[in-house]
């Protein structure tokens, strides 16, 4: 049957590209519709409806032929391939956040955006542990589901700035300013993850020799890697675009695949070497090369996770997970308050802020990722699934009005205008007065 991988493949891009479209029509974010559409079609079972109409059709020839389409639209032999395809997409994904990252821009920001960046953290991964404590998980589920429900999808928070026109809003600062706060405690949280999870460790010190392992890897990464930027460079320097984007693609996935041997996941080892590429002189260069990549496998990396996903077994997550989600936005908004006190904005700011920061997307389901690989509960897998689809498609809508919502709430701003000025006055004081 291995003469139909090209075909389920081709099937699979096809209805990603075809879910794509109709969310840009709709103006929603793409990711959930590439989870959902991988749902519906990743489970061999019929959908009820079909299964209703052939029980009444009665009809061999009909069930043959239905059966055989439909196994297309299982993937069962291309399922692997799109796996890897979407492991793929995670590395390019970080890769991609590390050529965007900038400590220094993060430092220059001021103390307004650390702050409210750790507020945010704060507040977040609390209360993770309190939806984990009420859901009387392990000290390993519980650190998952933390870690996933501080993490904003950075993804999505641009793509709504943009579709919005707010990118040159005073806010847009401070959001951008907090999610690189944000990105900068995920990886180091899951490197956490990977020693606590990935090792088998079940030694307190084993776990933590192994987050300290992974610490000193990321420093020492950081370290080296800049200082190695100006071989690298000289490396590039006027090589073909076939050479370039060899070169710099095995430097990736060997640093990230090292990574992965030394129980640092490999997302974090691609995030490294995009943070070593962000100083090189062809960085333009790297990202235009990079960003067809990013986008193909990233949205086959959302479609492999929710092929991963059994659709009838959600249904003990969706309370939780529209709890947790809930939980999210009113911390969102509560970090946005401060982080717009902090920065001397308007109190309406904090609408802004809090509510563009609640989506929830790629980092939340690596995360859970790793909680399946380290063979955790399965309920992880199903929570974040519900959780994700919730964030992802409320956070934008909730932007978008979050003008109307803070006028309804508290009442428009009054606009202080100026008194208009009477020709007499304007002419009293430009006209010389007479003696």
């Amino acid at each position: 049957m291995s003469h139909i991988i090209i075909l389920e493949i081709g099937i699979a891009v096809l209805l990603v590209a075809s879910v794509g479209l109709l969310a840009n029509r709709l103006r929603f974010s793409v990711i959930p519709f590439f989870i959902i559409i991988g749902m519906f079609l990743g489970n061999k079972e019929y959908p009820n409806f079909l299964l209703s109409f052939l029980e009444q059709a009665d009809n061999p020839t009909l069930t043959a032929g239905v059966e055989k389409v439909w196994s297309f639209f299982t993937f069962s032999e291309s399922k692997p391939f799109i796996e890897f395809m979407g492991r793929l997409g995670v590395l390019f994904l970080l890769f991609y956040l590390g050529l965007e990252f900038s400590v220094g821009r993060l430092i220059k920001s001021g103390k307004s955006i650390l702050a409210g960046g750790s507020l945010y953290v704060l507040l977040n991964f609390v209360s993770g542990l309190f939806i984990g404590w009420l859901m009387d998980l392990p000290f390993k589920e519980v650190m998952v589901l933390a870690g996933l429900m501080t993490s904003s999808s950075t993804a999505i928070v641009a793509k709504v700035l943009t579709d919005l026109k707010r990118t040159a809003n005073p806010e847009t600062e401070v959001i951008m300013g907090m999610i690189m706060f944000d990105d900068l405690f995920i990886a180091m949280h899951i490197s956490f993850l990977s020693g606590l999870i990935l090792t088998g460790s079940t030694s307190v010190w084993a776990v933590l020799g192994t987050s300290l392992l992974a610490l000193c890897f990321i420093l020492t990464f950081l370290i080296l890697g800049r200082k190695l930027i100006p071989f690298i460079d000289r490396l590039l320097q006027e090589k073909s675009s076939e050479l370039f984007i060899l070169i710099v693609f095995s430097l990736l996935f060997v640093i990230a695949g090292f990574s992965e041997t030394i129980h640092v996941a490999e997302a974090i080892g691609a995030l490294m070497a995009g943070l070593v590429f962000a100083d090189s002189k062809y960085i333009k260069k790297i990202e235009a090369m990079v960003l067809p990549y990013k986008d193909f496998f990233g949205a086959m990396f959302f479609f492999s996770f929710g092929l991963s996903i059994d659709i009838y077994s959600l249904g003990g997550a969706i309370g939780w997970a529209t709890l947790a989600a809930v939980v999210t936005v009113v911390c969102n908004v509560a970090s946005g308050y401060f982080a717009a006190h902090f920065s001397k904005m308007k109190p309406r700011a904090s609408f802004d802020i809090g509510l563009t920061l609640s989506a929830r997307g790629e980092f939340s389901i690596i995360m859970a990722n790793i909680g399946k690989a380290g063979g955790l509960l399965p309920i992880l897998q199903s929570f974040v699934v519900v959780y994700v689809l919730i964030l992802s498609i409320v956070s934008p809508l909730l932007t978008k009005e979050s003008r109307k919502i803070w006028n309804a709430l508290f009442g428009k701003e009054e606009n202080r205008t100026k008194p208009r000025k009477t020709l007499e006055a304007l002419e009293a004081r430009v006209l010389p007065k007479e003696d």
